[in-house]
């Protein structure tokens, strides 16, 4: 892609796919990074050699049916950082252990302790697409004391490691902000007038 002309206002790509990166840069340009990150996700934008995993939003069902658990799920989104979160979930619930697990279930369709998972590998994701924080800190501020853990089921779930991830999105975001826009080589570059 090439940037050119006053305010850099020339946009121009070339090749079978370079209209991802072209509709991409201007959504983040117009309209700001993140909705040029939903964009990506939501149409699947970019190269596919990592397949469509790593744009997959877990779609988290709210237990519609069951107040208890719908408030449960209402009060992880908030604490999901929290120690011990499926256990905490439950104290809030004011269930016995085997009740709260059968009516999450129900509700939800998944158990606790993979709902917990989802809610922070998306904020995980959130935050490597937008934060500069080391890797090892994501996972801390995510609720993940192992460092291990983490990455093993960051990359079981989005099919990408943390790092790649972070390469991935994150050039979507920095199209956003002002003298971030690397990588993409201006039209004019080595030209003298």
């Amino acid at each position: 892609m090439c940037v050119a002309g006053e305010h850099d206002r020339i946009v121009t790509a070339g090749g079978v796919t370079a209209w991802h990166e072209l509709a991409l840069y201007v959504i983040a340009r117009l309209c700001g990074p993140q909705h040029a990150i939903e964009t990506a996700k939501i149409h699947i934008l970019s190269d596919h050699s990592d397949g469509q995993l790593p744009f997959a939003v877990l779609t988290l069902r709210v237990g519609n049916t069951d107040a208890v658990i719908a408030d449960c799920q209402h009060w992880i989104a908030e604490n999901y950082a929290c120690q011990n979160p499926v256990a905490s979930m439950m104290a809030h619930s004011g269930l016995k252990p085997r009740t709260f697990a059968r009516r999450f279930l129900a509700a939800t369709g998944v158990h606790p302790v993979d709902y917990v998972h989802a809610v922070r590998i998306e904020e995980a994701k959130r935050r490597l697409e937008t934060d500069t924080v080391s890797l090892e800190e994501i996972g801390h501020l995510v609720g993940y004391e192992d460092p291990t853990f983490f990455r093993r089921l960051f990359k079981r779930r989005v099919g990408l490691t943390l790092a790649a991830y972070r390469r991935k999105f994150s050039k979507i975001a920095a199209i956003g902000h002002s003298g971030r826009r690397t990588q993409f080589r201006r039209l004019d570059d080595g030209i003298s007038g």
